[in-house]
């Protein structure tokens, strides 16, 4: 049996004093990758940041393989198991690569130099560019960075917030293939939001749709979703 490892239920959260997400419930079972679509300002960023511990939960409850983990610290979360490469990348200018990469992996240091060549396997460039300092990147580069940096840790969840932002599409497809290809492992939980729809439909099983802080779709098997379901996922029209 499928352990259900990431379950969301009734789950709200505030920015300020908006509740950006209201009443979601959501679930990843153990690794399998699910898409979250939505337009910009669904709340879909928020969600992530409220599964990783970086936003605050008002209602509801969040547990990871049937433990409630809504009041543990975002630290206490990555020692759990749950790894989040944000919007942002925010890779940490000033150190190389391969010290962005030891960042990564600061609660299981014994297993650095394994976790690295794996790491290096996928993304050969940033064995390439080990010395490097992370500030001198590329775009894609440093995205490369930042999901090998969340991989060091030795995840069970990985939560990826648009990964392909702002990357040339020669990138996008190299980024595609390597998400796929992890995905296919089963080794690790994919929760990916994702503006680029192929990407999202290529490399995850089941979608979730966020339309202003409400799920209008839930639980669908990507290869289900229609394409006016697709198009108003993206465009913003609700269900």
């Amino acid at each position: 049996m499928t352990e259900r490892l990431l379950a969301i239920d009734g789950l709200v959260a505030r920015i300020g004093r908006a509740d950006v997400i209201r009443d979601v419930e959501l679930f990843v079972d153990a690794g399998e990758a699910v898409c979250l679509l939505g337009p910009n300002g669904a709340g879909k960023t928020t969600l992530l940041r409220t599964i990783s511990g970086l936003v605050d939960a008002r209602e509801g409850s969040i547990a990871l393989s049937g433990r409630d983990i809504t009041r543990e610290r975002p630290w206490n979360r990555v020692g759990l198991g749950i790894a989040h490469v944000p919007q942002d990348r925010r890779t940490f200018a000033g150190l190389s690569v391969v010290e962005n990469l030891r960042m990564g992996a600061y609660l299981c240091p014994s297993e650095f130099e394994t976790r690295r060549e794996r790491v290096y396997e996928m993304f050969p460039v940033l064995h390439e560019k080990r010395d490097a300092d992370a500030g001198d990147l590329s775009g894609g580069q440093q995205q490369m960075l930042a999901i090998g940096r969340a991989l060091m840790s030795g995840p069970r969840l990985l939560l990826l917030d648009e990964p392909t932002l702002g990357l040339a599409p020669n990138l996008v497809q190299g980024l595609q293939e390597q998400l796929a290809a992890l995905a296919a492992t089963k080794e690790i939980a994919m929760l990916l939001v994702e503006q680029n729809v192929g990407l999202a439909t290529a490399v995850c099983e089941r979608a979730y749709v966020l339309h202003a802080g409400h799920m209008t779709i839930s639980d669908r098997r990507v290869a289900e979703l229609s394409d006016q379901e697709l198009a108003d996922a993206y465009l913003g029209a609700a269900a």
